[in-house]
């Protein structure tokens, strides 16, 4: 059983005098830390990490302290050291008629204290009240993930003070890079340090720079975790990263300034000007013809359509011709579109969209033409591996 404490001791603790203490804390006092979901019966009591952020006031230093549970799922809980230190303050300490049994207070030779009081610290380091995340609240962000790092950063802007950034290793060797928006969490991006899956032993943040190292038995790679080229081209896709470190500067997405464009809380993006309408989707003869890829498909052979993920928080639907959109399911970065058996009612133009906070996107289309052979099929040898595997991965997590 796992039990996550918080202890405070006083700087110039040197131990007791001879025989008594001596080589222990003689100011040590612990309280429990408390991280859960009540509601919901979820509870996680092993800390992993944590991380901190300093303010200009040493009260309002917050502590974001990651856990997890016995199924495996993390959890971050956010103190302060002000709420900390109200429990070491004012908490009873446990056990029984130990409420006055010792002194709470530092002194300044701790080899010199009374055997009265070093058997009162004998007694009695817990305190009854547990330390409880900030406002009482629940957990800031809960993930199946199984989280192995934490760290914490704060963007200079002063609008964005409120915004810190986390960021979160996971065991396959990627990071997470989240928000906080206002009283819960949003997963910015998931970036891969490694060209392979690698366990990850240590990440650490220059603020400074704002440089991500993460190290793993055999490498050290540096991130910028400010890089906004990774948000597209638009104004709306800019906005709706919710990145606190990016804005819209009316040409391309950069590092925020006080003159930049973003909406961190909401991914509002009604202030962006419209975008470039794509072309019209209108099938065979229509303008958007010229611009699809066309592709000739032996009759009766299966074909994978291919359609990039830009977001994990967009939804993605296949439009073929004028029928009903097929919704696509992410896996490993790619929402596909099998064509089971190529035949006439496959012929025809076909067009990938995301949709998210109302933009939509065009991502992919092509034209699909009945061709001579038979066989399986996909737009390049590389895909058809990716496919194979995606299929794998698909019939195992459903069987």
């Amino acid at each position: 059983m796992w039990l996550p404490y918080v202890t405070q001791v006083c700087m110039a603790d040197n131990g007791g005098p001879k025989n008594n203490l001596q080589f222990s804390w003689t100011s040590q006092m612990n309280a429990r830390f408390y991280c859960g979901d009540p509601e919901n019966r979820q509870y996680f009591s092993e800390l992993i990490d944590v991380a901190t952020i300093h303010a200009d006031r040493w009260q309002d230093t917050r502590v974001y302290a990651l856990f997890r549970n016995e199924w495996g799922m993390s959890a971050v809980c956010v103190y302060t050291i002000q709420e900390i230190d109200e429990v070491f303050t004012n908490s009873p300490f446990k056990g029984p008629d130990m409420q006055n049994s010792r002194s709470r207070t530092c002194v300044e030779d701790s080899t010199k204290m009374s055997i009265e009081a070093l058997n009162s610290i004998k007694k009695a380091s817990e305190m009854v009240q547990w330390v409880r995340p900030v406002g009482n609240s629940g957990p800031l962000l809960i993930n199946r993930h199984s989280y192995t790092h934490i760290l914490a950063d704060s963007p200079q802007q002063k609008r964005n003070n409120h915004h810190p950034v986390l960021f979160l290793s996971l065991k396959n060797g990627g990071v997470h890079k989240v928000t906080q928006n206002k009283s819960h969490a949003f997963v910015i991006a998931e970036n891969q340090p490694f060209n392979h899956s690698a366990h990850i032993l240590s990440i650490t943040l220059n603020h400074p720079s704002r440089k991500l190292y993460v190290s793993s038995a055999r490498e050290l790679v540096q991130l910028d975790v400010a890089d906004c080229t990774h948000y597209g081209d638009t104004c709306q896709e800019c906005i709706l990263a919710r990145d606190p470190y990016c804005g819209w500067n009316g040409v391309r997405c950069v590092l925020a300034t006080q003159n930049t464009l973003q909406d961190v809380d909401n991914g509002s993006h009604a202030e962006c000007p419209p975008p470039l309408k794509f072309q019209s989707f209108k099938g065979s003869g229509s303008s958007a013809d010229s611009t699809m890829d066309r592709i000739k498909v032996p009759s009766k052979s299966k074909y994978f359509l291919q359609c990039p993920v830009t977001s994990h928080h967009a939804q993605y639907n296949w439009h073929h011709d004028n029928e009903k959109p097929v919704s696509c399911s992410v896996r490993d970065q790619q929402c596909l579109l099998l064509i089971d058996s190529m035949g006439p009612e496959q012929v025809g133009s076909y067009k990938c969209e995301s949709e998210e906070m109302g933009y939509r996107k065009v991502l992919a289309q092509y034209r699909l033409e009945m061709g001579s052979g038979s066989g399986i099929r996909s737009s390049s040898p590389l895909v058809l591996v990716c496919l194979v595997v995606t299929l794998i991965k698909s019939v195992s997590c459903w069987s």
